[in-house]
């Protein structure tokens, strides 16, 4: 293999492809391109598309897509039970079928309208697709696998022709394995986050420069409409008597915005909307009230921050907090008064506890996974795919075939 940092700096031109059912993949997806800016500035042209934005994107996919917050919020435990019944060997190897067929031709002409050199998928439900067009199509081109959860993954992340499938820790590497991913094709890499996260910073001009005090212990809130339980845990903090400030980010939910503006406060406490500048606002926390999302879970890591969980989705998010709770970084809560208990503890004692907690959190961060990924897509830019694996090879005569293909696609 070739080191990306080798006499060839032809630019190459690196494609991500991700998706909008929730938030993790496609910030994740920024996260590397802004890996590759930092580390590689104009030598990688990076572009980030959504295959399910494409005309011909099948409308089943798009509708679960679009409908992956309205099933979280409304039927956590159908999500979960779906999502645990199709994670085994045969039911994902059907459903692995039923993706190629739905998405080889979008994939076609996405890459085909591209020309990448080198593809990095931050969704599951791509990789099927794209060994399909490595082994079938002259649009093929080669791919990693980037997986956007810590602790519980679905199957359907891994893909044994993917060239690296780049995995945020040990347990994630452990089902790559297991699903039959080649030991060389699998990094422990971390899960992409913004690598300003990582950056030392002078804690009281940030807090200045956000109109934040530096005599309070700040509390960080990130909800949005899928964050049912942050309400009660800012109230409860409002009313505690401790020496605290919050910073209460809603994001896209107008609703509790007004809500938190109407407030009485009895500490001082800022309400935000939408932000461009989280990195910032959790490098300037003491810690963070959150739900047990892989990605707000992985910057928050990455900035030593202690996690407050307020919320976790069944299957899908309980292995995150398992993983942060495990490891001494926060606690997951199950109402307001366990949230008021655990934060009088970080407290006392003149904050040991909170100290204690921000340092297991940066032991645990990995904030140079975003620079981790673009080494490794710079490098199969530059050296091109391997050979198709025989696995692969066995299978594309009955690919051809439903596919519909008599000749190259």
């Amino acid at each position: 293999m070739k080191n990306p940092s080798d006499t060839d700096d032809r630019q190459r031109k690196i494609l991500i492809l991700s998706a909008d059912a929730g938030f993790g993949h496609k910030a994740a997806a920024r996260a590397i391109a802004e890996g590759f800016r930092v580390r590689y500035g104009d030598r990688c042209a990076v572009s980030i598309v959504n295959p399910l934005d494409h005309p011909k994107a099948p409308a089943l996919l798009v509708s679960a897509q679009d409908d992956y917050d309205r099933m979280i919020q409304q039927s956590p435990d159908l999500y979960r039970v779906g999502y645990e019944a199709s994670d085994g060997a045969v039911p994902a190897g059907i459903a692995e079928q039923a993706l190629t067929l739905m998405l080889y031709t979008v994939l076609r002409d996405i890459l085909a309208a591209q020309e990448p050199d080198a593809v990095i998928t931050t969704y599951p439900l791509y990789q099927a697709s794209l060994a399909a067009l490595r082994g079938l199509s002259r649009h093929g081109r080669p791919f990693l696998t980037v997986v956007t959860d810590l602790v519980t993954v679905h199957r359907l992340w891994f893909h044994e022709s993917a060239e690296y499938c780049l995995v945020p820790t040990q347990m994630v590497a452990d089902k790559a394995l297991e699903s039959g991913v080649a030991p060389d094709r699998v990094e422990i890499a971390g899960l992409p986050v913004n690598p300003q996260l990582g950056e030392q910073v002078d804690r009281a001009a940030l807090r200045a420069r956000l109109g934040w005090s530096n005599d309070r212990t700040v509390a960080l809130f990130t909800g949005s409409k899928r964050v049912k339980k942050l309400e009660p845990v800012a109230r409860i903090l409002n009313h505690s008597g401790l020496p605290l400030e919050l910073a209460i980010v809603t994001g896209g939910d107008e609703e509790l915005r007004k809500r938190f503006e109407r407030a009485e406060w009895h500490v001082p406490a800022h309400v935000y909307g939408y932000i461009d500048n989280m990195p910032e606002m959790m490098q300037a926390a003491d810690f963070i009230v959150c739900k047990a999302g892989g990605l707000i879970v992985s910057e928050s890591l990455a900035a030593g921050l202690p996690l407050l969980l307020a919320e976790a989705i069944p299957g899908q998010e309980t292995g995150n907090a398992d993983y942060v709770v495990k490891g001494g970084a926060g606690m997951l809560v199950n109402d307001a008064t366990e949230a008021l208990v655990q934060v009088f503890h970080w407290l006392d004692k003149d904050r040991a506890g909170l100290a204690d907690a921000a340092g297991r959190a940066r032991l645990l961060g990995r904030p140079d996974a975003a620079l981790r990924v673009a080494e490794r897509g710079l490098e199969v830019a530059i050296n091109g795919p391997r050979p198709v694996s025989r696995g692969m090879a066995r299978q594309l005569p009955r690919l051809r075939e439903l596919l519909g293909l008599s000749g190259e696609a």
